[in-house]
């Protein structure tokens, strides 16, 4: 009997380990086509110009020329773009959280006449496409002379539905006798949702964080549209300016590209941690 169940773990133990080497060789293949691109970015912005379109093509550059990055940064007003970007993604991603957390706490917490209907109307908002929206918010910051303002990139796209509808789902998880509990010690509907709220959502912040960042910091159509004096452009438009030449360096593209993505990996790794975990417990809630 004991040889038998030997006999069966030995064979179990065999068949397994391929099993398990092949996981992990999908893992890494995976993870290899998820990188790559960043890492033919990098390469490219640092190779030789004569070696960019080389056959076949150089996986490592003969020589690495690293000033490509300071000419990216110095080309088109590059370094101005980077901040109006960095103004206008952290400004409209700290409203839009605190908006978005607001109203989650009103919708979930709150009783009062007409609220499923209008959060039904805030839901459906996500049915109407962003270009249907642009020339009437355009109208709108025209007539209220914000024009080539940062107020005019930031203030219109604030609040949205997907972060109040994310917000109103995962706080209306927290139990109702914590707030009854402070409200019975005299809190004020601010510090209740000061000190006890935000303290129990901080994975549904990260969450928050990290979209609403990405978003901002990507957006093209929005600083187009509104933008026509270039000391106000944005790092899209600036990248776009690189690509509308006759000439197209692409070591200078390459490179402000690659600079671009940076803030948005720094803010991804900061809040990485909670990001994961508001985003399992989102999937467990339902």
């Amino acid at each position: 009997m004991q040889e038998t169940i030997i006999k069966k773990n030995q064979s179990w133990n065999v068949m397994s380990l391929p099993i398990g080497f092949l996981k992990y060789l999908f893992i890494i293949v995976v993870c290899m086509c998820f990188f790559f691109p960043f890492y033919w970015m990098f390469v490219t912005a640092v190779k030789p110009t004569g070696e960019i379109f080389a056959f076949p093509p150089r996986l490592w550059p003969s020589e690495i020329h690293l000033e490509n990055f300071i000419e990216a940064l110095s080309s088109q007003r590059f370094d101005i773009f980077f901040k109006n970007s960095t103004i206008v993604s952290l400004v409209a991603t700290t409203i839009t959280v605190a908006i978005n957390l607001l109203a989650g706490f009103a919708f979930a917490k709150y009783s009062f006449k007409g609220k499923e209907i209008f959060f039904m109307i805030v839901l459906s908002t996500l049915m109407v496409p962003i270009q249907a929206t642009m020339i009437p918010n355009y109208i709108i910051v025209s007539r209220l002379r914000l024009l080539n303002t940062y107020a005019g990139l930031i203030l219109p796209p604030c609040a949205e539905a997907f972060g109040i509808f994310l917000s109103r789902q995962f706080i209306s998880e927290i139990p109702d006798d914590l707030i009854e509990a402070s409200r019975l010690d005299g809190a004020s509907e601010f510090t209740i949702f000061r000190c006890v709220i935000v303290p129990n959502v901080k994975s549904l912040i990260s969450v928050l964080v990290i979209f609403t960042f990405m978003w901002r910091w990507n957006d093209f159509q929005w600083p187009l549209i509104l933008l026509s004096d270039s000391s106000m452009y944005t790092v899209q438009i600036g990248l776009s300016m690189l690509n509308a030449t006759q000439y197209i360096n692409w070591n200078t593209l390459m490179g402000a590209s690659l600079i671009a993505i940076l803030p948005v990996v720094v803010v991804f790794f900061i809040f990485q941690k909670q990001f994961i975990q508001g985003v399992v417990s989102s999937g467990i809630k339902g």
